[in-house]
């Protein structure tokens, strides 16, 4: 299934994808990465970030398998977000709108701030996500 999701700095040295982090009951995080059915409705969450003058992402195109394989390889949650969505739960908002606060800085940000750092201490989602559109790419 063709889904899209949002990435940052889309086909760049330091690509990544949007995430959400939201709080469990044990206490602890979870970022979730929200695969949208409907390439109109990414688009829309984009520009939303856009207003809240966070970084402009793209709204890409990867098959789901892709996506989930990538989060379950990060330990990051992946959701679907179908077409006409309708949130059940106070939570479930934030697939329609982005939440009022947003990361100060971003991965990227802080690996540009260490210009020293090594390949291997790249952050591995990065890779992944690389190695991902290098298979992509390959089908094409």
């Amino acid at each position: 299934m063709k889904v899209y999701v949002l990435l940052f700095n889309a086909r760049q040295e330091n690509e990544g994808i949007h995430t959400i982090r939201l709080g469990t009951p044990q206490g602890g995080e979870r970022n979730i990465v929200m695969m949208f059915e409907s390439q109109d409705d990414a688009e829309r969450y984009a520009m939303l970030l856009e207003a809240q003058d966070f970084h402009v992402p793209t709204a890409e195109a990867f098959d789901s398998e892709e996506i989930e394989e990538f989060c379950n390889s990060c330990r990051y949650e992946a959701k679907l977000i179908p077409e006409g969505f309708v949130p059940e739960s106070p939570e479930e908002r934030i697939f329609l709108s982005p939440p009022e606060t947003n990361l100060a800085d971003t991965d990227w940000e802080r690996e540009q701030q260490q210009p020293g750092k090594s390949a291997q201490e790249e952050d591995v989602p990065t890779a992944q996500l690389d190695d991902i559109r290098r298979r992509l790419e390959g089908l094409l």
